[in-house]
């Protein structure tokens, strides 16, 4: 006997390549710059935050730097223009940095 799914496979790739990402005034993504294109944000973001495993790291900052262990993240789809199908960027930026990282794109 063969146990199958009905959900389709998504294809992600993991990648954690640097982005320059511009924001609305309210400070939500609104435009993502990849692969030397800007991909638009085509729907509603959604954001959260997770914790660094420092402990696993071994970072260490100077007293009084500030937040050390809170990763930032964004879920976004993307789209080149209006006809092009959406993508989602999975974006991260990691304590201390002011450099966000696409973490994965995923085709929907």
């Amino acid at each position: 006997m063969t146990i199958t799914t009905d959900a389709p496979t998504l294809n992600t790739h993991a990648l954690d390549l640097p982005v320059d990402v511009r924001f609305t005034p309210a400070g939500t993504p609104l435009a993502v710059r990849y692969d030397g294109r800007i991909w638009a944000v085509a729907a509603e973001p959604v954001h959260w935050f997770s914790r660094d495993s420092w402990w696993d790291t071994r970072r260490t900052a100077p007293v009084g730097i500030g937040n050390v262990v809170d990763v930032e993240h964004w879920r976004i789809q993307v789209r080149l223009d209006s006809t092009a199908p959406l993508r989602t960027f999975e974006l991260r930026r990691d304590p201390l940095s002011e450099q966000w990282l696409l973490a994965t794109i995923t085709d929907d």
